[in-house]
């Protein structure tokens, strides 16, 4: 008899660094009651089955800002082993996009800010952000 019970696997997921012409990058404060509510996190979220990590970037960038992706680069990978047992492991493939447009945030997220280096203390960042971040701002 097979075993019918879900084996946990890594969730691929798309973090996109958008930086504003002082060199700060946006990130999106969580709606309560969604995962990771109430912290502060890069847009992005999963790639769905059958689209290119590419379109993903795209499509979660215009679902989550309403900003319009006018091209990227792919940065860097980062895994993000579960905290806790039964825990989410994601894959977070990062890139770097030039936007055109205004911030206007869906129902996934309250607020936003633009952050620096010298700020990211001040937020309670989720999904392992402050990682990709931190080693975002070590490359320039």
């Amino acid at each position: 008899m097979a075993d019918s019970r879900q084996k946990p696997f890594p969730v691929t997921t798309v973090r996109l660094l958008i930086v504003n012409e002082q060199g700060k990058v946006l990130l999106l404060r969580r709606q309560k009651g969604s995962y990771g509510a109430g912290g502060w996190c890069l847009p992005g979220g999963k790639v769905d089955y059958g689209q290119t990590v590419e379109e993903a970037a795209v499509k979660e960038l215009a679902e989550e800002t309403s900003l319009e992706c006018v091209s990227s680069q792919f940065l860097f990978y980062q895994d993000s082993l579960p905290l806790e047992s039964g825990g989410m492991h994601c894959i977070n493939l990062y890139f770097e996009c030039r936007v055109r447009g205004a911030v206007a945030l869906n129902a996934e997220s309250i607020e936003h800010a633009w952050v620096g280096p010298e700020d990211l203390d001040r937020y309670q960042i989720v999904f392992r952000n402050d990682e990709g971040l931190r080693r975002y701002w070590e490359r320039r």
